[in-house]
C-alpha cells in the first residue's frame, strides 16, 4: 500500500514517521536522563557565611539529602551583596539538576533596586520551600536602652546618632528596621557588615549601638552579653519568651522571611520532581527540624508549584515596600 502511495505523499508519511520516532526517542531519552539523576555530586550555594543560621541548618539538609539520593551534596557558601549571589549564578549554570542555588527574600529586590538583565519569577525554576528566618534585635549588655519604647525615645532624642548592623544593605533585616524608623518617625544609622559573623562582632566590640540579624545572637544572649529587645515573628520566641514581639512593642511588623531552593531555568521537570521530593524528605527529618529549631526557625514547605507562586506574589509586594521607603531605582 505504501508503495503505491504518490512519491510527496510517501515523503510526507515518511517524515511523520520518523518524525514520531525522533520524538519518542527524544522523550525516552529524557527519561532515561531523569531516572540516572544524579549520578555525580550535587552542589547547593548559599548566600551567607558558614556557621551561622543558615549554614548550619542547610549543612545538616545536605547530609540527609545525600543519603536520599546516593550522591555527595555539597555546601558552597557564596555570601556578600544581601544573600542574592547564588540566584544569580543560576543564570549562568547548567540547567542539569546538578547545582541549585538558596533564595532569600531579598533576590526579589533586584529589579526594584539596580539594574539587571534577569527576572527573579521567570528566570529560575522553584523546587521547594523550605524554611523561614527567626529575626531579633539586639544591643550590648550595658546599653541605656532597655526596650522597644526605649529604643525608638533614644532615636528620638538623638537624631541620627543611633546605629544598627546588619549582615548586609537591602537584606530584610535592612528593610525591617527601616520600615520600624519609618513608622515611628525616627532617622537610624544603618552600618551593613558582610555577613552575620562580622554584624555579632560588632555589637559584641560595641561598635554599632545595635544589631539586627537571624539568631546567631542567642548565646550572647544566653551568657549576657547582649539584651533582646523584640523578635520579628507573628508569636513570641520559644526560646526567649520573655522578649515581646514588634507587634506587641506597637510596631505593626511581622517578618519570617522564607526560603528555599532553585535550579536554572529550564531544568528537567522529572529531575526538579526528583529533587523536590528528596529534599522534602530531607527536610522532614528530625536532625533539620532540631537545627532549625537551635537558631528558633520553624520548617516552611511549599511544593514547586506553591513555591512559584509565592515568588511571583512577594515579587509584586517587595515592589511596593521599596516605593513606600523611596528606594527603589531612578528607571
Amino acid at each position: 500500500m505504501f508503495s503505491r502511495m504518490p512519491t510527496a505523499v510517501r515523503w510526507s508519511v515518511a517524515a511523520g514517521v520518523i518524525g514520531a520516532s525522533t520524538l519518542a526517542a527524544g522523550v525516552a531519552q529524557a527519561a532515561s536522563a531523569a531516572d540516572g539523576f544524579p549520578n555525580r555530586p550535587i552542589h547547593i550555594q548559599i548566600g551567607f557565611t558558614p556557621g551561622g543560621s543558615t549554614d548550619v541548618p542547610f549543612r545538616v539538609l545536605a547530609e540527609n539529602a545525600a543519603k536520599i539520593l546516593g550522591q555527595p551534596v555539597i555546601i558552597e557558601n557564596k555570601p556578600g551583596a544581601g544573600g542574592v549571589l547564588p540566584a544569580q549564578a543560576m543564570q549562568n549554570a547548567k540547567p542539569d539538576g546538578y547545582t541549585l542555588a538558596q533564595v532569600p527574600l531579598p533576590v526579589f529586590r533586584l529589579p526594584y533596586t539596580q539594574k539587571i538583565n534577569w527576572d527573579p519569577v521567570e528566570d529560575l525554576t522553584y523546587v521547594i520551600g523550605l524554611a523561614g528566618y527567626s529575626f531579633g534585635l539586639v544591643v550590648p549588655a550595658n546599653s541605656p536602652i532597655k526596650d522597644m519604647n526605649g529604643y525608638i525615645e533614644y532615636a528620638r532624642q538623638n537624631p541620627g546618632k543611633l546605629t544598627y548592623g546588619t549582615p548586609g544593605p537591602l537584606t530584610t533585616l535592612h528593610l525591617t528596621m527601616e520600615q520600624i524608623a519609618a513608622n515611628a518617625g525616627i532617622e537610624l544609622v544603618h552600618v551593613p557588615y558582610k555577613g552575620n559573623a562580622e554584624n555579632l562582632q560588632a555589637v559584641v566590640g560595641n561598635h554599632v549601638m545595635s544589631v539586627a540579624d537571624t539568631p546567631g545572637w542567642a548565646p550572647f544572649v544566653e551568657d549576657g552579653r547582649l539584651r533582646l529587645l523584640s523578635t520579628w515573628g507573628a508569636e513570641r520566641s520559644k526560646k526567649f519568651p520573655d522578649a515581646p514581639t514588634l507587634k506587641e512593642s506597637g510596631i505593626d511588623l511581622v517578618q519570617t522571611s522564607p526560603f528555599g531552593l532553585v535550579v536554572p531555568k529550564g531544568t528537567d521537570p522529572a529531575v526538579v520532581k526528583k529533587l523536590h521530593d528528596a529534599f522534602k524528605q530531607a527536610m522532614e527529618m528530625d536532625n533539620y527540624v532540631k537545627s532549625l529549631d537551635n537558631f528558633d526557625m520553624q520548617p516552611y514547605y511549599m511544593s514547586s508549584e506553591d513555591y512559584s507562586k509565592w515568588a511571583a506574589d512577594t515579587f509584586k509586594t517587595e515592589s511596593a515596600v521599596l516605593e513606600r521607603l523611596g528606594m527603589q531605582r531612578q528607571k
